[in-house]
């Protein structure tokens, strides 16, 4: 706890000075509290015996000084409000850059595992309650140790008897708290896990929002979310439960701390050991007395919440990307694109069966490539490899030479260009996401990408042309629009290796055409992987390769392959006929 304590409180380096002001308004504030009473008792015990014209003269002068002291309190109160918060929101910033800049580097593995809705909740809850406890912990803690000792110190140069009176309770409140914070600790953590859940399933209907109406499965949607949230509110039922136990506990005992003080003072005054304007002292600071108990209530409760937050924060940070860079590893600006994979053998960390097995492979610069075979056998295995998306078990693959695990990782993936089947696109307008593929493009090259990918005459039938807004993921395209706009960002990236995966098997005829036409643009010159579902798109293809379970079955181009009479000519017959049929 040590160890996570002092990372914790490295958030607050860069802001020392801020933090070392709220820390001195918030002594200063808690010393005014301090100070009204001991005016209120010396107003009581002095000055109402003083002659009628000395009266009115030092409470004028106690009036101007009590009157400045609230201005005091309200000006302290004032900077830990705003500063004090505006320090904690720069604070969760930083954490969340940390957070966000360390899931940028967390390789598909991790992914793999994942939730969304689980990692979007360590951005944002766990965040908020992490930056609460920095902000509001250390003041708490200092204005109640303050109020404290200090009520302690006057209470007892006034009367040591009912002092200790008072204070007897301290110890009782101390064994109360300590054993519902352990309680409320164990509580606060399954929330956290409960209501992650909750952002999961959430994010994941919402997602597939258009599948759940197309199926009218609204009501199942529901069922799940109610399942996740009544399991939710039994968690919160529990901490609940510890919290109202805590809370009026120690209320109660506050209360109580008021009642035996004022009897035990009566009980002194009746045995002329006490004054009455000293009983009303002790009545005054009672109140500054419980209120830092309260302080306290709410401190715990934030410590709960915000070091749950924090470990959980942590438990990401520690999670070392199992793909990085070497120490050593070379920059490489330009790759030719000369591609073997020696003895290359995979599988997943939660397995042991391998998905390739000793697979060897020559593509010389500038080949165009096409892998084929039924789902499951490796082929989008084989070019996530390249990559290095997932890294190989066993071999080397290896691009003009050069082991890529001996080069730079961004400069591996900057020389390679991925369409997918299922493209993404980010949120905003046509020109924002092509220029994805190269952020420092002109709008001219921009443009000259659309044109290669066949995209320019659809994005200018739009009435804001290159500034239309797309939606969500480009909701508001058709595939082979989307699919174009994901070649235009290749074309405008400029890589001379491509890996085309299944690019064009979920578009209608007519949008394969286009975007097929695209595709072979885009290709020419460089070297070429192509995962294909429909063999027709690969006839041209200098190399095909025929992937089974057994590895690379068969090689050769699209005549060789049909001579073989073997797999290819199997699954071409079949889409042939399927073709015919339809």
């Amino acid at each position: 706890m040590g160890e996570k304590l002092k990372k914790l409180a490295a958030y607050y380096k860069p802001y020392k000075g801020l933090f070392f002001s709220d820390m001195f308004f918030a002594i200063l504030g808690a010393a005014v509290t301090l100070i009204l009473p001991l005016i209120v008792r010396y107003i009581t015990n002095e000055v109402v015996y003083f002659p009628a014209e000395d009266v009115l003269h030092t409470i004028t002068w106690i009036g101007v000084l009590m009157f400045g002291l609230v201005i005091l309190e309200f000006g302290c109160n004032y900077f830990i409000g705003y500063y004090g918060h505006l320090m904690g929101a720069k604070m969760e910033a930083d954490m969340r850059r940390d957070i966000f800049g360390h899931y940028q580097k967390l390789t598909f593995a991790f992914y793999d595992n994942q939730k969304v809705g689980g990692l979007l909740s360590r951005i944002t809850s766990d965040l908020f309650d992490i930056t609460e406890l920095l902000h509001h912990g250390p003041e708490d803690i200092v204005i109640s140790i303050i109020k404290l000792v200090g009520s302690f110190a006057i209470l007892f140069s006034i009367n040591a008897k009912l002092t200790l009176v008072a204070f007897a309770f301290i110890p009782v409140m101390i064994l109360y708290a300590g054993y519902y914070n352990r309680k409320m600790k164990r509580a606060f953590k399954r929330n956290r896990e409960k209501i992650a859940d909750i952002n999961s399933q959430i994010e994941d209907s919402l997602s597939g929002i258009r599948v759940v109406k197309s199926f009218a499965n609204e009501k199942i949607e529901m069922k799940k979310f109610q399942d996740g949230n009544d399991r939710f509110v039994a968690a919160k039922k529990i901490s609940y439960r510890y919290m109202g136990a805590y809370n009026s506990g120690l209320g109660a005992l506050t209360t109580l701390v008021t009642v035996v003080v004022l009897i035990a003072g009566v009980r002194f005054m009746a045995a002329g050991t006490v004054a009455v304007t000293d009983l009303i002292t002790f009545l005054l600071y009672i109140n500054n007395f419980t209120e830092p108990v309260k302080k306290l209530v709410n401190f715990t409760e934030q410590f709960q919440n915000g070091y749950s937050g924090f470990e959980r924060f942590l438990e990401i940070l520690s999670i070392a990307p199992d793909i990085k860079d070497k120490e050593d590893a070379v920059s490489v600006d330009h790759l030719e694109g000369k591609i073997e994979f020696e003895n290359v053998s995979f599988h997943y960390e939660d397995s042991t069966e391998n998905v390739l097995d000793h697979i060897n492979l020559d593509v010389e610069a500038g080949d165009y490539m096409a892998l084929v075979g039924p789902s499951g056998v490796g082929k989008t295995t084989i070019c996530s490899l390249i990559p290095r998306f997932y890294e190989v078990s066993e071999g080397a693959i290896r691009i003009d030479g050069i082991d890529i695990r001996d080069m730079k990782l961004d400069d591996l993936r900057n020389n390679i260009g991925i369409v997918q089947q299922d493209v993404y696109l980010f949120a905003g307008t046509i020109m924002e996401n092509i220029r994805y593929g190269k952020p420092d493009a002109t709008d001219e090259e921009v443009v000259m990408a659309a044109r290669n990918a066949n995209a320019h005459e659809f994005i200018m039938s739009f009435p804001e042309g290159y500034d239309t807004d797309i939606g969500q993921r480009g909701v508001k395209l058709s595939g082979g629009q989307k699919q174009r706009l994901s070649i235009a960002r290749v074309f405008l990236k400029n890589p001379p290796i491509l890996i085309f995966d299944e690019a064009t098997s979920a578009l209608d005829n007519e949008s394969e055409k286009v975007v097929q036409q695209s595709l072979e643009r885009l290709a020419k010159n460089r070297t070429t992987f192509v995962i294909a579902h429909r063999l027709s798109t690969i006839r041209n293809a200098k190399r095909i390769l025929v992937l089974t379970e057994n590895g690379i079955e068969e090689e050769g181009t699209h005549e060789q392959l049909l001579e073989k009479d073997g797999v290819y000519a199997d699954l071409y017959q079949m889409q042939f006929r399927k073709g015919i049929e339809c």
